[in-house]
């Protein structure tokens, strides 16, 4: 009775309180900013945290004050959106939270407590804003972190618990963003194995469209939880109302947008609540992802520049530091391999100029040697037999050429034939008493059990303690999971399994960064499987595909690029025939591409001899001292998309001072006789002049202009028409201003 008439009076208390204000205004403006985009919400008159407006800046945010929405049909409620839609009183939309309160009620309605602000760091302002349950002792902080000169906000919620017993919670999203146009357009990410990040626009239409995984491991495989939203027409790369979103999770997520029967776009992003309803006990409280929105007036293209300025210097590890240019053993040796494989391969990298080499899969396993995917995962031991003299010959051995070492790992992962499996199968995710399913002869282990997250970072750690002279480690993934359950977790929380496992993946990442907090760490998951902004955080670079083909990476990289930088897209020279493919592509072409990311190579170096080994040292010199400064910290400008008409590509990265830029060009297709392209550049300063020379020419020129010096405002309004029309024909161009 007592815990009834509180609630009551609660309650009573917030009427009452609404009753006081003038009708029609609201009482409180809340505005978020940055260096060219406003976030503002108002308290309305009956304490209602109100949804008022997110893109270019209000100078004038007080005139919220008079800003009232009309009422919705056959209701006295105005036609406002909350900030945090809930399920309850007042909202037929998706909402962001259901939550079952610890009396069995199904019904959340939420009032205005606070709002603070600080400056947490030069340049990043926090926003929390307090809202309570007006019958229950439930409390929703919303979370807004705004970085000025990167023009990005970051938005999550912290629910918290203090009713007398649970609150099962059934949706619980890190944000909502309603918006209002004419249409709107929203490009998404989709593909498979080798085929990751292509490229689908479409005009929402009434009702919703989700974009969702339910893998619960390599949740971007197919997916991708990103997204940009053109307002009133399709994307276009300099033009136009843009929005772009990214939410930082690598568990199971759901991004959803609806239009509703009034024409406003709903757009809820968070965990996918699929058979993840999370027990709430009393006094807890549960944080949610951060959901990443930047906004341009400007098009798709400054949405991407705003996204790449944030995820350097924000959300990766040396995002703004050179990257080291790799080769990779995989494609060259496989599983098949000895020492003298390795040395060689150490030999012609040292010589080529190349300069970590990095020893992928099959190193280690001896009771169960992993001569090929079937056994060994999870005995993180060498293996003797191919490499009797141990990890610390190769690692000298690479140092002694002025190379640095890195390592292949998969510790979350466990096949059946090995020691681990026999020795704690209790470790591995399973469903009681049936059969466990392998996915590329493996199990995955359990990180939501403490244990298990000990051990996965006593791989990392052990490897790195006793080779000390490691300094690069591939980090792989490459199953989902299919077979939800967990012997730690008991029987009444198995549906925290999905959330407690990227918890889990999380906590030892952040172990790792504690002890290593400069150490290089790829990100990889079959390729692009754990391509997002919660595990980038914790890693200097991404695998973008397992395809290394040119020609694929293209489409690839185009669309990977479109939301995450492209310092960190590890873009590898590989053999020809491709291995994914089987495509024939020459040399230059495969330079040319690998060369718009941070470049690496994907083959058994020996095979490239005489003219083309000469070309690749070249290419690789002009890589490190003119290119790679460009691709690290200079903006991307994407001037012809390999998805228009016309079977061409073109991208530019410009000097954040203007003064350099790199262009790059392809022939995606053969094009008849005399058919070139002219290519207008951008982001150039408009009053300077600027020098073109062309780099990898393999002994052919493809501009008439080689060499020449021409004003920005020609080459941005007029252009240059390259001579390149076969299939695989590419150029490279560097610019730089003539005072």
């Amino acid at each position: 009775m007592h815990t009834y008439i509180n609630k009551l009076i609660f309650g009573i208390g917030l009427v009452c309180f609404s009753f006081t204000l003038a009708v029609g205004q609201n009482t409180k403006v809340i505005e978020i900013k940055t260096k060219s985009t406003s976030l503002v919400y108002a308290v309305d008159q009956s304490s209602r945290l109100i949804f008022q407006h997110y893109g270019k800046t209000v100078d004038s945010p007080e005139n919220f004050k008079q800003h009232k929405a009309y009422a919705k049909p056959d209701t006295d409620r105005d036609f406002s959106y909350e900030a945090y839609p809930t399920f309850g009183l007042g909202n037929i939309n998706e909402p962001a939270l259901a939550a079952i309160h610890s009396d069995g009620s199904l019904n959340t309605e939420l009032a205005f407590v606070s709002a603070e602000t600080n400056d947490t760091q030069p340049g990043i302002t926090e926003t929390v804003i307090t809202l309570k349950d007006r019958v229950y002792d439930f409390t929703v902080e919303l979370y807004t972190k705004a970085f000025w000169n990167e023009d990005v906000i970051s938005q999550w919620t912290v629910v918290e618990n203090n009713e007398e017993a649970t609150v099962k919670l059934n949706n619980f999203a890190s944000s909502f963003l309603p918006l209002k146009a004419e249409s709107y357009y929203l490009t998404h990410f989709y593909g498979a194995w080798a085929g990751e990040m292509s490229v689908a626009e479409e005009k929402l239409e009434n009702g919703i469209k989700v974009i969702e995984c339910k893998k619960g491991v390599r949740t971007t495989q197919t997916e991708n939880a990103s997204f940009l939203l053109s307002l009133n027409h399709p994307s276009l790369e300099n033009s136009g109302d843009c929005y772009g979103g990214a939410l930082a999770w690598s568990g199971n997520y759901r991004l959803a947008f609806q239009v509703d029967e009034w024409r406003t776009l709903n757009v809820i992003s968070g965990i996918n609540p699929f058979l993840s309803a999370w027990s709430l006990k009393a006094g807890e409280r549960l944080a949610t992802p951060e959901m990443i929105y930047t906004f341009s007036s400007t098009g798709r293209g400054q949405v991407s520049r705003n996204l790449h300025d944030w995820g350097r210097k924000y959300a990766m590890v040396g995002g703004t530091k050179i990257h080291d240019i790799v080769l990779n053993s995989w494609e060259g040796a496989y599983f098949s391999f000895d020492e003298n494989t390795l040395t060689g391969m150490m030999d012609d990298a040292a010589e080529m100029g190349i300069e970590t080499f990095v020893l992928d899969d099959g190193w280690f396993g001896n009771k169960y040697p992993r001569n090929n995917d079937d056994a060994g995962l999870g005995d993180w031991q060498t293996n003797t037999k191919k490499l009797p003299r141990g990890l610390d010959y190769l690692i000298d051995y690479a140092h002694s050429k002025g190379l640095k070492f890195g390592l292949w790992i998969e510790p979350e992962m466990v096949n059946p034939e090995s020691e681990l499996a026999g020795n704690h199968p209790e470790w591995i995710v399973q469903s009681a008493d049936r059969d466990k399913i392998t996915w590329r002869n493996q199990l995955l282990l359990d990180l939501s059990n403490p244990k298990v997250q000990d051990f996965v970072y006593n791989v990392f750690d052990s490897l790195l303690t006793s080779h000390p002279g490691i300094e690069y480690v591939k980090w792989d993934a490459n199953r989902h999971v299919e077979q939800a359950g967990s012997t730690f977790l008991p029987a009444s929380e198995q549906t925290h399994f999905w959330i407690s496992y990227t918890h889990g993946l999380y906590s030892v990442y952040e172990r790792i960064r504690e002890k290593y907090p400069d150490f290089v760490i790829q990100d990889c998951a079959s390729g692009g499987g754990r391509l997002d902004y919660g595990a980038l955080k914790y890693h200097n670079e991404y695998w973008t595909s397992d395809n290394t083909d040119p020609l694929s990476r293209i489409f690839i990289q185009y669309g990977t690029t479109l939301i995450y930088p492209p310092v960190g897209a590890a873009s590898h020279v590989s053999t020809s025939p491709n291995h994914q493919t089987l495509r024939m592509t020459p040399l230059k072409f495969r330079f040319d591409v690998a060369m718009t990311g941070r470049l690496g190579m994907e083959l058994q170096p020996k095979h490239i001899q005489g003219d083309e080994r000469v070309f690749a040292e070249e290419a690789i010199t002009n890589y490190k001292q003119f290119v790679r400064p460009l691709v690290t910290n200079g903006d991307l400008f994407r001037l012809k998309s390999p998805y228009d008409e016309g079977g061409w590509a073109s991208q530019m990265y410009v000097a954040k001072d203007q003064t350099s830029a790199v262009l790059y060009a392809f022939s995606l297709e053969p094009h008849l006789r005399g058919i070139y392209p002219t290519i207008k550049l951008n982001g150039l300063d408009a009053k300077k002049k600027y020098q073109i020379v062309e780099i990898n020419k393999n002994g052919k020129t493809r501009f008439r202009g080689d060499g020449q010096t021409f004003s920005a405002d020609y080459l941005m309004n007029v252009g240059i028409e390259l001579k390149i029309a076969d299939q695989f024909d590419s150029a490279v161009f560097l610019l730089n201003v003539v005072h």
